[in-house]
Order: structure tokens, then C-alpha cells, then sequence
């Protein structure tokens, strides 16, 4: 459960406080569970105002085409909002907004956006006591619930940038650096794939060999973003040997899109956390456009639908847009 407050116990300082909190790619090929970036778009937002009764009540959900629990228990806004309330020792509650603009099971972490931003703008409305970091563990709590005690995707949406999860609990990230003009071409197929049963086809046990090279890539991987080395970053990222190739039968479509886009120009194509998205380094905008052009032809031909956009990365994390 997440960390009981240090802070004196804080009141309600605004009326109603909305957030943003982006999509976010994680894993970036080798760094499984540890490594996470935020993308300047989508995101989803939440809106957070006082409420005299304990708990959390889920007002609205929007964009979710009705799918998303509208149990308080079962929702990560709402259980991110909980306890951040419990970390904050605030016995009363909030009510709650949720606007999806993230689609749902399709690796650009929909469940930690929302999550995110409930967590901040809860913090927000009692005059923001905690840091970022301190509300992580409500991100993580509210992550258990649906998809695993993992951070990749709720620290980048947190902080912003490129992530480094050192431990979850306690909460140990790094913010590393972001190389320039990194530009992200992303595809997602028309198919839900949620995190659970991306992450059932994982293998329990790895050989030592295996360990030690994925390590090198991983350390090589952070290298590269501290040198600003694009190609040594490419290099590694399609070199992962224990999760993609488990999850390359469940991406329809990913070999032919990873070909599509290396042709097309790209750094480096691969899986979006638990997919099916399908993203691609570039180094120009021009060269993103064309690996989007790329990866929506190759669903075509499969007579799967898309949808494609190019993205940056965003620095700034969970936003407060309004009081």
C-alpha cells in the first residue's frame, strides 16, 4: 500500500483542479518494467473537486466508449486518487472526472495516465505537499490493480522525459537525458491486447547467458542517452532477447511493420509496452512521416485497421491545466 503521510494534514486550497498526463511507451525494447518514456500525445485528463464524504466518487467517464469500471474500486484514477488521499491522511474524499484520450489495451499506457493524474490533481488540490516521487506509490497501487506492481509506465507519466526505474517500493527513478530531435512514429493496431495477457506469455526463468546480454543492453541503452548517441540507442533497442520475441506472436502485423519502418528510414521499430502498439525512433519529423505512411500500408495489406501519429517526447509529465 502506498507510503502513510510525513506532511501535516493539508486542506482543500482550490475549488476544482484539472489534469493532463501523457501516453507513454515503455520497456523501449530492452528495458523490461524499467525503463519508460512520456510522448507529448495523447493523454488523458481528470478533473478532481472537494467532497465532504470519505472516499472517492467516479462522477463521469468519457472516452472510454463504456468500457472502464465505473466501480471506484476497480478504476486506477480512482485508486490513485484514494491514495494519494491516504498518503496525504485527508479523511475526506474527492469526486472525480475521467476524460480518456488514450485508447484502452493498447500499450501507451492507458491505466497509468489516468492514474497520474488523478494522483496529481488530488495533490494539487490540497496545495501540493507531495513531490512526484511521493505520489508514485499510489500510481503503482492503482497499476496492481489491473495490470502489475510495475512503474514503467506511471513514473514517465508522472515526471515527464525518459525514466529509470531503479525499485518500486521504495520508489528509487532516475530521469535520464533525452537525446535531440528524437521523434517517435507510432502505429496501433485495431485489437486490444491488455497488459495481463501480454504478460502470461512471458518467460519465469531466463538462461545466465541470456541475463548477462540483456544487461549490456540496457547498460548500453543508457549510455547512449547520456552521449546523445541515436545510433548506439537504435542499436540496442531491437536487440532485446527475452520479451518481444515472447510477445511477436501476439502483434499482428509486428516483423512486416519493423521492416517497413527500417526501409522507411527509421532508428529502430518495436513493441509499445504490451502492444500492440508498434513504435519507431526517427530523427527527423520528415523521416517519422514517412515511417507512419510505412506502417499504415503494411496494415492495409492485412486488412487491419490503424491508427498512426508521431509524437515527441514530453518533458514536463502530468500537467495541471486549470482551478
Amino acid at each position: 500500500m502506498s507510503t502513510l503521510h510525513k506532511h501535516p494534514v493539508p486542506s482543500p486550497v482550490k475549488d476544482r483542479v484539472t489534469v493532463y498526463a501523457p501516453a507513454t511507451v515503455a520497456n523501449l525494447g530492452v528495458g523490461f518494467d524499467i525503463v519508460g518514456m512520456a510522448l507529448d500525445s495523447p493523454g488523458d485528463k481528470v478533473t478532481v473537486e472537494a467532497w465532504d464524504q470519505p472516499g472517492v466518487d467516479l462522477v463521469e467517464i468519457i472516452g472510454d466508449g463504456g468500457k472502464l469500471p465505473t466501480d471506484p474500486e476497480k478504476n486506477t484514477a480512482c485508486i490513485a486518487a484514494f491514495e494519494t488521499l491516504r498518503a496525504l491522511g485527508v479523511e475526506t474524499g474527492v469526486r472525480l472526472w475521467l476524460d480518456k484520450g488514450l485508447p484502452l489495451a493498447s500499450g501507451l499506457g492507458s491505466s497509468a495516465a489516468s492514474a497520474a493524474a488523478a494522483a496529481v490533481a488530488v495533490n494539487e488540490l490540497f496545495g501540493a505537499p507531495l513531490d512526484r516521487v511521493e505520489l508514485l506509490p499510489p500510481c503503482v497501487e492503482a497499476e496492481a490493480a489491473v495490470s502489475g506492481r510495475h512503474a514503467d509506465n506511471v513514473a514517465p507519466a508522472l515526471l515527464g522525459g525518459i525514466v529509470l526505474i531503479i525499485s518500486v517500493d521504495p520508489p528509487h527513478v532516475i530521469s535520464m537525458p533525452v537525446p535531440d530531435n528524437l521523434h517517435i512514429a507510432l502505429v496501433t493496431a485495431n485489437v486490444a491486447l491488455p497488459t495481463v495477457e501480454a504478460r502470461a506469455v512471458l518467460p519465469s526463468h531466463v538462461s545466465l547467458r541470456t541475463m548477462v546480454t540483456q544487461t549490456a543492453l540496457v547498460a548500453g541503452f543508457v549510455h547512449a542517452l547520456h552521449v546523445n548517441d541515436l545510433t548506439l540507442l537504435a542499436n540496442v533497442v531491437e536487440r532485446d532477447t527475452v520479451v518481444s520475441p515472447a510477445r511477436t506472436a501476439l502483434i499482428p502485423g509486428l516483423e512486416q511493420a519493423q521492416i517497413a519502418a527500417r526501409a522507411a528510414g527509421a532508428l529502430a521499430a518495436g513493441i509499445s509496452g504490451a502492444g500492440p502498439t508498434i513504435f519507431a525512433l526517427c530523427d527527423d519529423p520528415l523521416m517519422a512521416e514517412r515511417v507512419t505512411v510505412a506502417f499504415e500500408a503494411v496494415y492495409i495489406a492485412l486488412g487491419i485497421e490503424c491508427t498512426t501519429h508521431i509524437a515527441r517526447p514530453y518533458m514536463l509529465g502530468a500537467t495541471v491545466l486549470d482551478s
